[in-house]
């Protein structure tokens, strides 16, 4: 008698969803290491998260500065995406990543794993660019909310296009948008205000656009609507 096989759960995950949590979290209990004395040497300092954030956070002041001066540099730019992956906590990294490895998941089994990755750092780098534009803050962008809020966007829209399919309301697949709207509005109420918000609109956004081209057979389909135009 051959005995009874459990197929692990991770299975069921695309590996791209499994890297990018891999990359957040692994991040993370790097700086609780060295937090820790473990590594580095600076046991109880964050140095390692305060450098990461200066580095690798998304500024909208040098947003502002490179638009005034011409001055493009790599690094800088590079911020729409490298933000994504420093958070200010143990508990921020685990959110980001529940969000990513649930919304991933479900987004996964409908979309290729180019355009899950496509919409997570596309919303990313989007909800980035709104923030520095729309918000004169000087405080920075960290953490990977805007690319797992694009991961709603694509779910929205898998839930939009299904409810029309089925005859139904499909503005019943803006419930979950509106719900963690209200969450936020909640705590910005009760603890102040956080305008990291207008990015994570923004990454929503962005993803549930993105999703029209990045479906499967949606390219396709918006080439031959305009053929026929």
């Amino acid at each position: 008698m051959k005995a009874e096989q459990h197929d692990s759960p991770f299975n069921a995950l695309p590996p791209v969803v499994v890297a990018l949590v891999a990359v957040i979290m692994g991040i993370e209990i790097a700086f609780q290491l060295a937090h820790a004395g473990f590594i580095g040497g600076t046991r109880g300092g964050d140095d390692w998260r305060v450098a990461a954030i200066q580095q690798y956070s998304f500024s909208g002041e040098i947003l502002n500065w490179m638009i005034e001066t011409g001055r493009w540099t790599l690094q800088n730019v590079a911020r729409s995406v490298t933000y994504l992956f420093v958070h200010y906590n143990m508990t921020h990294a685990v959110f980001v990543s529940v969000f990513v490895l649930a919304l991933g998941k479900m987004v996964g089994e409908t979309f290729s794993q180019g355009a899950v990755v496509a919409v997570f750092f596309g919303s990313g780098i989007v909800g980035s660019l709104a923030y520095g534009l729309a918000m004169n803050d000087p405080h920075p962008l960290v953490g990977g909310y805007p690319g797992a809020y694009g991961l709603i966007g694509a779910f929205t829209y898998i839930l939009w296009v299904g409810y029309a399919k089925a005859g139904e309301n499909r503005y019943r697949a803006f419930r979950l948008i509106a719900m963690l709207m209200g969450i936020q509005l909640l705590f910005g109420l009760v603890f102040g205000a956080n305008r990291d918000w207008v990015a994570e609109l923004a990454g929503f956004a962005t993803g549930f656009l993105l999703s029209g081209v990045l479906r499967p057979g949606g390219w396709a389909e918006i080439l031959r609507n305009l053929r026929e135009r």
